[in-house]
């Protein structure tokens, strides 16, 4: 099974998280591509998107947007890459804050 890697990053990353009324900080994060991203949220039943669009509120999904990641999104998105790429993002669904930047 092929590995997909999170980013670690020396700088924090700072997305506006609009619900909250703050920034958020992330040190570690990934890269997904628009397509993926789009299969991915496409597959989010009505709860799931929902909360989705709790943490990412009127955010553009196209390319280089910022999105703020949680827990469901992380099994979704590791789910998601088991299931149709046969790859694995061991570091992804550990409970740690983290971002997705769409590429």
């Amino acid at each position: 099974m092929n590995q997909l890697s999170m980013i670690n990053e020396t700088t924090p990353v700072n997305i506006p998280h609009h619900t909250y009324k703050r920034e958020c900080r992330y040190t570690r994060g990934i890269n997904i591509p628009l397509a993926d991203i789009e299969k991915i949220l496409s597959e989010l039943d009505n709860e799931a998107h929902i909360y989705f669009e709790f943490h990412n509120i009127a955010k553009e999904i196209k390319q280089g947007t910022l999105l703020n990641g949680y827990a469901g999104l992380a099994s979704t998105i590791s789910d998601y890459y088991k299931r149709e790429k046969n790859m694995e993002i061991p570091e992804l669904t550990n409970g740690r804050d983290f971002y997705v930047k769409i590429v």
